[in-house]
């Protein structure tokens, strides 16, 4: 199947569907890279929340963490990998396709 006439629904990811890693990738999309204490009050989500939809998306390929000491503390910075931006890509490609246009 050419790129033309693919199935738009065929981007849809199950990993990145699920609302907190979805609002995950959202941020990271945008920032680039982000300090995981500034992810967890950007989503408001607690520490052991976001560490396991961290996790997931880590499992996935999506996301990686770069750890750093900061202020004499151990920060974990986290980004989106070319994997992670294109399924999240495909995902919202595939959200404007099931609502279809505005």
């Amino acid at each position: 199947m050419s790129a033309e006439t693919r199935d738009p629904l065929e981007g849809f990811d199950a990993t990145v569907h699920a609302p907190n890693r979805l609002r995950v990738c959202a941020l990271l999309d945008t920032a680039g890279e982000a300090e995981f204490g500034v992810v967890q009050i950007q989503l408001g989500l607690s520490a052991s929340v976001l560490s396991k939809h961290v996790s997931v998306l880590m499992d996935a390929g999506y996301v990686e963490q770069r750890k750093a000491v900061r202020d004499t503390r151990q920060r974990v910075w986290l980004r989106l990998t070319r994997r992670g931006q294109d399924a999240y890509q495909g995902h919202l490609a595939a959200l404007r396709a099931i609502v279809g246009p505005s």
